[in-house]
């Protein structure tokens, strides 16, 4: 496993054309956009690195799959009425759905549905705060109570969280918030803002790996169906509008944030965390894409077979 992932190092650091860094949030756009982390961490509980993957980085919307996995394990299915279940097939902070479909998101992971999700973890939480109780359950996830928030790019999305307020306000005006739209968006922009390295993330994203649980015979996050349903949702739905290339390409569930970042499962296998700030024109990594789809070449991890 480490001299595949050296040899994906040796690659995606001679590749010429490494994306655009995202440039509406100025603080993510004095990113390096040289920068490339992988590490895979196995079921078994080793894990293996190479490029910066010890470097932390804002996970942004990867951060979805753990607020996500919270509201589905303290709701249950009620979390089912306020939000869908199905790919959106829009750019991740488009609003056009939301008024078709009357204030409801399509899916947790585009920013709607994760303003949506933010709101209900806010309800389910009180009276502690609901972002402490994410930042929280992330450090657990990962084992490492270092883990954080950027105060710097948390600023420097609310400076530039136009878009995600009318999507927030649009929302309320549907009914879909319980809280106060200022609230919901302060939880949204800094869990968003979450630092973590490559190596923290893939360790974070064991549970979905096993079933549920952080390594076979640990401690259980969700139940086992719970965590097959986040997977196929991350397949679906993780990288928005290009969710069907990321399949077809890499075969794995997977979800990107703007940052750069990618956590993807190979069920039974293994939790993937690779970083390269360059995007596609959709906005996921597009190094980072081809960095996955260079591992599941190599070791035939495709949830599809070989």
């Amino acid at each position: 496993m480490q001299s595949i992932l050296d040899e994906i190092d040796a690659t995606i650091g001679a590749s010429s054309d490494r994306g655009e860094v995202a440039s509406y949030i100025p603080q993510l756009a004095e990113v390096d956009p040289r920068r490339f982390g992988i590490a895979v961490n196995l079921a078994d509980g080793r894990c293996f690195s190479a490029g910066d993957a010890a470097l932390p980085f804002s996970i942004q919307s990867v951060s979805k799959v753990f607020t996500f996995t919270m509201a589905l394990e303290r709701l249950g299915d009620a979390i089912w009425s306020r939000v869908g279940r199905e790919p959106s097939g829009d750019p991740f902070n488009s609003i056009v759905q939301l008024e078709h479909e009357r204030g409801k998101p399509r899916n947790p992971f585009i920013n709607a549905g994760a303003i949506t999700i933010a709101d209900a973890l806010i309800s389910d939480c009180r009276p502690h705060p609901a972002l402490q109780q994410i930042l929280r359950f992330v450090r657990r996830l990962a084992d490492d109570a270092s883990i954080d928030i950027d105060a710097k790019v948390a600023q420097s999305e609310k400076q530039s969280g136009d878009r995600n307020a009318s999507l927030a306000h649009f929302i309320a005006s549907f009914g879909n918030l319980e809280n106060p739209a200022a609230t919901v968006l302060d939880t949204y922009f800094n869990h968003c803002s979450i630092a973590m390295s490559c190596e923290q993330l893939a360790r974070a994203g064991r549970f979905l790996a096993s079933d549920g649980v952080i390594t076979p015979g640990e401690e259980r996050i969700v139940s086992a169906q719970q965590a097959r349903r986040i997977n196929s949702l991350m397949l679906m739905c993780g990288h928005y509008d290009g969710s069907g290339e990321f399949a077809y390409r890499v075969g794995l569930p997977g979800k990107s944030g703007v940052g750069g970042g990618i956590l993807a499962i190979a069920p039974g296998r293994a939790s993937i965390a690779v970083w390269s700030p360059g995007l596609d024109r959709i906005g996921n990594s597009k190094l980072g894409t081809q960095a996955l789809e260079l591992l599941v070449k190599r070791t035939g991890w495709s949830i599809f077979g070989h």
